[in-house]
């Protein structure tokens, strides 16, 4: 991986040295989502873009949810991207620790779209640290609002819309099972989600509603250079099988597939996209 200037968190995609590939060139789509509504919360840039990308080329209509102006570049490409594949996107910029812009979120996809099928719990906060007495208390609290809680008021607001055969997709990662100490407040988040997806599938089930999570490894994403320290830039994703960093838009087809009817009776897992890095 070559050297990429840091970046103030949460990152842009035009700072990146390298350019992540979302797929913008090679997706195809093969109607497997036509007429569905989708919400992806970091959709943004990253995989959340990836996913965002494949929906439209599959025919959903996509909301798109992000943080903050800093970010407002990066999610009027993924709308042109959407909306260049015959789909409708719509931007919804704040902050999901609040518990009234989730619901939010749900209700102006609902007013949009007539519908809800998908939920794409993607968006994430990620800091490192070197030691336990480096983490700011308020900072442990918010990862916790950004990356779990507010999955809990996304799910809960989105399943009163959706009928069965629709889809909750959580993004956990490899580090909710093998945490790196730097990573503690974000690895701990992501053991929850994996929990959180398990517990929510089953009380789901009953509905048609299904839940499932995806756990990458190390994707090249704007969070790597904000969000870690240089020295693990440069050889980010090395440690794995395939010696290198993932790209976005090797992730976008399980998306695809755990949010299509190919994917009916999927329900209750997590699935690894690592380079290879078992998760057993």
């Amino acid at each position: 991986m070559p050297e990429s200037p840091h970046q103030e968190p949460p990152g842009t995609e035009a700072e990146l040295a390298q350019q992540a590939d979302h797929g913008e060139a090679s997706y195809k789509g093969c109607n497997r989502l036509t007429g569905k509504a989708a919400v992806i919360t970091g959709g943004d840039s990253g995989i959340g873009r990836a996913v965002a990308i494949a929906y439209a080329r599959e025919g959903a209509d996509v909301l798109v949810a992000y943080l903050n102006e800093q970010e407002d570049e990066d999610a009027r490409e993924t709308a042109r991207l959407v909306e260049e594949a015959g789909r409708r996107c719509v931007l919804v910029r704040g902050d999901i620790a609040s518990a009234e812009h989730c619901r939010s979120i749900i209700g102006q996809a609902v007013s949009e779209f007539g519908r809800l099928d998908i939920l794409v719990n993607n968006a994430a906060f990620q800091r490192t640290y070197k030691t336990l007495e480096d983490i700011p208390d308020e900072e442990w609290d918010y990862h916790f609002k950004v990356n779990i809680t507010a999955m809990f008021h996304l799910s809960k607001a989105a399943a009163a819309h959706m009928q069965p055969g629709s889809s909750i997709i959580n993004t956990t990662s490899i580090q909710s099972d093998k945490p790196n100490p730097m990573l503690l407040a974000y690895a701990s988040t992501k053991g929850a989600i994996s929990n959180f997806t398990a517990g929510l599938a089953q009380m789901l089930g009953e509905r048609g509603i299904r839940v499932n999570a995806v756990a990458p490894g190390p994707i090249w994403t704007p969070l790597i250079p904000s969000t870690m320290p240089d020295e693990k830039v440069k050889t980010f994703g090395e440690d794995t099988p395939l010696k290198r960093p993932g790209q976005p838009r090797e992730l976008a087809g399980i998306y695809v597939l755990l949010a299509s009817d190919e994917g009916s009776y999927m329900n209750a897992g997590v699935y690894p996209v690592t380079g290879g890095t078992p998760l057993l």
